[in-house]
């Protein structure tokens, strides 16, 4: 029977109810010494707990602290342990607070008040990523055990990837990624955004391999900290291409797509970097591809403009945003499965759900290619617009 925890977790909140309320929360886990916490009240007395417990996992601070609040204790984590995870809390009106933490390097974030459900979804996918993340490196200095390494980033890029999907009686979202090898350079995410909007987003990685990989977890935090802090997409693409550009190497960029949509009246502003436009699926099943200006791809240069468009879903109304990977998909003919094949996946018959919409994209572009060898990553984020309030 184990002894000591799976995983430590330091908790630092000025909030003296936070301790009774995880210790409550957590019970289960606890006992079962799947996870051990650590309590704080300040970022002087969590970089104190840090240097005695060298065996902590993992941050949950809140940004708000006297003495020294999250932001400052963020910036010294580095110097004290670079492999910790960190994951901030503070309050939905506090975006620019969230956005400088994701910046800072900080994992993911939750909002008070918190969502006990979501909070413990956002630990187990921290930790996992740490888990991976330290089997990675273990297995990197092993040179009979590259496959396995690349198998464990594969994992990796997975655990980042949303695997729950939002679904209401106005709206649902569904998504999927098939690499083309074990690592790959495509990306989905999804952030709920305040006043009943949400974000989405795909973006596709210039390149394969662990390196793709890396730059992709890369623009994922970029693009998570400058919309949380921007209504505007084109300077959300902006501030993440500026970001990006600084340190991206030379011969990669990547194509984004993104999308924030009201779901209370299905508005939808959307803006791209050198990405595919995003495909409108009407109720009848006709589909076309939107207009948008595709703005230059991330990673190439700084301080290059981008342009924001809008268009407003109707009841039953889908909006798909996809990868190369599906039109550009190859037969052993090398004959393309092609934007015409794409806009006709839904001809006479209209999802009902994104779900749905997403499947149908996917067996589509499989049963077009048959047995021929997968040669580029295939990503696919659907919406679905159920009806208005």
């Amino acid at each position: 029977m184990r002894t000591t925890p799976q995983f430590t977790i330091l908790v630092v909140d000025d909030e003296l109810s936070i301790e009774p309320l995880i210790r409550q929360r957590m019970r289960r886990e606890i006992r079962r010494k799947q996870y051990g916490f650590i309590f704080a009240h300040n970022g002087v007395e969590a970089i104190n707990a840090l240097r005695k417990h060298s065996e902590i996992d993992m941050l949950l601070a809140d940004i708000n602290m006297p003495q020294m609040d999250g932001l400052t204790l963020l910036k010294q984590l580095p110097d004290i342990n670079p492999h910790l995870k960190a994951v901030m809390i503070s309050a939905n009106k506090e975006m620019d607070n969230i956005r400088a933490a994701m910046n800072l390097g900080a994992f993911d974030f939750v909002v008070k008040p918190i969502d006990w459900a979501d909070l413990q979804v956002t630990i187990k996918r921290t930790l996992q990523h740490l888990k991976n993340w330290r089997e990675a490196l273990a297995a990197r200095d092993q040179l009979v055990a590259i496959k396995r390494e690349l198998d464990i980033a594969g994992q990796m890029q997975q655990a980042t990837l949303p695997t729950s999907f939002p679904a209401t009686e106005k709206y649902n979202i569904s998504a999927n990624m098939e690499p083309a090898r074990e690592v790959g350079g495509d990306m989905y995410d999804i952030l709920p955004l305040p006043y009943d909007r949400v974000f989405a987003t795909v973006a596709d990685v210039s390149g394969k391999g662990i390196t793709a990989a890396l730059m992709m977890m890369s623009i994922r935090t970029a693009l998570k900290g400058a919309v949380i802090g921007s209504d505007n997409l084109s300077d959300t693409l902006a501030e993440t291409n500026n970001l990006i550009s600084q340190d991206a190497p030379s011969e990669m960029f990547a194509t984004v797509i993104s999308v924030i949509y009201d779901t209370r009246s299905g508005k939808c502003s959307y803006a791209g970097a050198g990405h595919h436009p995003p495909i409108l699926v009407k109720a009848d099943g006709q589909a076309h591809e939107l207009p948008m200006q595709g703005g230059v791809a991330i990673g190439i240069a700084p301080n290059f403009p981008y342009e924001n468009h809008t268009v407003t879903l109707q009841t039953g109304e889908s909006l798909i945003l996809y990868s190369d990977g599906v039109t550009e998909a190859m037969t052993e003919r090398r004959e393309e499965f092609g934007l015409s094949r794409m806009l006709r996946v839904f001809e006479g018959q209209p999802p009902q759900s994104a779900e749905e919409a997403s499947k149908r994209v996917f067996e589509a572009v499989h049963n077009f290619v048959g047995q021929s060898k997968q040669s580029d990553d295939i990503t696919c984020l659907c919406l679905h617009h159920n009806c208005d309030i």
